[in-house]
């Protein structure tokens, strides 16, 4: 049983061909022949298992059943029991136990991907090897032009240039790269880079998803720092609701309710005579249901041309005038404008306020002068 003789043993054939006699499919150290690896073929794919592991059966290429010993029924040639080699990640999918789907990878920008990996992606495909696809194949399978890859070649590091072009481009991701370099057959790349590429996708992820809890709740509707004019339009009873023509007035009238009764006097004097000035005052012509100090300051400095402040022992106290009177002075530092015209009505047990001192005060207490209040006030009110 000489193997140079059309002879067969158990049924398997030997060819008498000048073609070498096939050799046993396990090497002496249990894994697969050196001519498996020369010709880059595996025994079994990469999600397979091995031919030990394997069932007794039909065989997946076609044939009689393979038994423990190796040897295959009559007839079949010894190139059916080589299997071509798999990829490791084919289109764009992971590999198995993988914690990212491939939706989210064909989501991810490159940008997912950092430097280490890029270098690392630049070693494999820089060289230009006639065996295996290079960043020139790369770049033609992702629709780049002649001229483009032309140009591409005077950079140190294309394939590093080649990645920060296509990212700008629509369709470029990380799964699709994938998907490509399976499709080159580049799987060494992929077996190499798979976890490293795999753990990036996950920092990246993770740091959206932080980025996105740190957000503020506040949406871009909502502005606590500009008055909208919705929102300003009805305050008063006579606003226009659309806010078309908001009523104005000649004098803001700041007071403490405890002054309400002069605040009455004014209003005879000055609204129902010939003066006819228009005064806002707060618990008659403000619309409840708003903010106070909103609508004081919207007042104060948008709809009434002066304002007048009753100075009493209980103004002191009134925090709500405290902040009326302070926000009229810093519209008119200095009183220049002559915006605010405090109005001392009756005698004081406590010391008038330092921020006033400096304005004309309008002294109803003063009976000397009391004739002309009024008609000093009115003129006051009506200067332009």
């Amino acid at each position: 049983m000489g193997g140079a003789q059309n002879t067969s043993k158990g049924g398997f054939r030997i060819p008498t061909s000048p073609a070498p006699p096939p050799r046993d499919l396990e090497g002496s150290d249990g894994g697969p022949p050196a001519s498996a690896h020369l010709l880059g073929l595996q025994i079994v794919g990469q999600g397979g298992a091995s031919r030990k592991e394997r069932p007794a059966g039909r065989d997946q290429v076609g044939g009689a059943a393979e038994g423990e010993g190796g040897s295959t029924g009559p007839g079949r040639d010894s190139t059916a029991r080589r299997l071509p080699r798999q990829p490791a990640m084919a289109e764009g999918v992971p590999r198995a136990g993988s914690a990212l789907p491939a939706a989210s990878l064909s989501s991810l920008p490159l940008a997912a991907l950092n430097v280490r990996v890029r270098r690392r992606l630049s070693l494999f495909l820089n060289v230009r090897a006639p065996v295996a696809a290079d960043w020139t194949v790369l770049a033609e399978a992702m629709d780049f032009e002649y001229l483009e890859i032309q140009q591409l070649e005077k950079y140190a590091d294309p394939t590093s240039r080649l990645l920060d072009d296509w990212q700008r481009r629509p369709g470029a991701s990380v799964g699709r790269l994938l998907e490509l370099l399976a499709k080159l057959g580049r799987d060494d790349v992929l077996m190499e880079l798979g976890p490293s590429i795999e753990e990036d996708c996950q920092k990246y992820i993770l740091k959206q998803q932080q980025e996105a809890s740190e957000k503020p709740l506040q949406v871009d509707s909502i502005d606590s720092s500009i008055t909208r004019i919705n929102d300003m339009a009805g305050i008063t009873i006579r606003d226009d609701p659309l806010g078309q023509k908001p009523e104005c007035f000649d004098a803001f009238i700041c007071y403490c309710p405890s002054d309400i009764e002069f605040v009455h006097e004014m209003i005879r004097q000055l609204e129902q005579t010939n003066y006819r000035l228009k005064l806002c005052v707060s618990d008659r012509d403000v619309l409840p249901g708003t903010c106070v100090w909103s609508i004081a300051s919207e007042l104060i400095e948008k709809r009434c041309r002066r304002m007048v402040v009753v100075v009493s022992d209980e103004y002191l106290q009134s925090k709500e005038c405290d902040f009326q009177t302070k926000f009229a002075l810093s519209l008119s530092p200095g009183a220049h404008q002559k915006r605010l015209i405090p109005i001392k009505y009756k005698p004081m047990k406590k010391e008038f306020p330092s921020i006033l001192r400096f304005i004309t005060v309008c002294d109803y207490t003063n009976p000397c002068t009391q004739n002309w209040f009024w008609t000093r006030l009115a003129k006051a009110l009506s200067m332009p």
